[in-house]
């Protein structure tokens, strides 16, 4: 066993798998639009994909549980095929499942999120039941730390949405939520509030996709590459790896 995935084991390989786990990996993710060119599950796959290979990296200490496939996603429903769930109703499930986990014996946690949506109530969720629960809890995006790759690979201005990068991490991960025929580059709104409320404005707030794009993406999807997906996915589970290591104290050659 490289990967202690708890949807592929049976009671007493969770029990051996205690003796040494210290951290749970939840994999939170959405079923939202992603434009015409991908699959509307695609980001709880890809949180899935994700914890997989950093349950792999971290081996044997960490635990990798069933992913929450749906997430917060009001701003896509006016595009077929969405759905979305309150942020309380996220919160509970994640409460619920930290609460099952911390009763076998867990008390660390990361929250692998795919969707931006999530971010806020994931900062709730990590604050509250990290004193609530008395465990702790970290939150983080899958690939928003490969920074560099990033920066050398993504040209379009706004992107972050079945965009360059997002369909490049699923050509390397998971290549069937993509319809290559079908790539297609954000139809932008030129005009609309939304320019206003973006993050990283001075002043934020709601607004709906469609206020933005016409066809439900933003960036290029056509310039990207299983190449570039490695690039990003790799450096990312780099910084990951590293990082958790350093939280969880353990001296650990992550470079794999």
């Amino acid at each position: 066993m490289e990967c202690y995935d708890l949807t592929k084991m049976t009671w007493k390989e969770v029990e051996e798998s205690l003796k040494t786990v210290e951290l749970a990996i939840i994999p939170v993710g959405a079923h939202e639009q992603h434009g015409p060119h991908m699959a509307e599950s695609c980001d709880a796959i890809l949180a899935e994909k994700m914890a997989e290979r950093l349950g792999k990296r971290m081996f044997p200490y960490v635990m990798v549980t069933p992913t929450v496939n749906m997430g917060v996603s009001p701003h896509h429903l006016n595009f077929p095929g969405t759905i979305s769930l309150q942020p309380t109703t996220l919160i509970a499930i994640l409460k619920d499942m930290v609460s099952s986990l911390k009763h076998h014996g867990i008390k660390k946690f990361l929250f692998l999120n795919a969707h931006g949506g999530n971010i806020s109530t994931l900062n709730v969720a990590s604050t509250a039941l990290s004193q609530e629960l008395d465990v702790e809890i970290y939150y983080a995006k899958t690939t928003a730390s490969a920074k560099k790759s990033i920066e050398s690979f993504v040209s379009s201005p706004l992107f972050g949405h079945s965009c360059e990068r997002e369909v490049s991490e699923a050509l390397y991960l998971a290549p069937e939520l993509v319809r290559l025929s079908k790539l297609a580059k954000g139809d932008i709104q030129q005009r609309g509030r939304w320019k206003q409320l973006r993050p990283g404005k001075a002043i934020q707030g709601f607004y709906r996709y469609e206020e933005m794009t016409n066809n439900g993406c933003i960036g290029d999807a056509t310039k990207a590459s299983r190449e570039i997906g490695e690039k990003i996915v790799e450096e990312a589970l780099d910084n990951l790896s590293k990082e958790l290591f350093q939280l969880m104290d353990l001296k650990v050659n992550v470079h794999h």
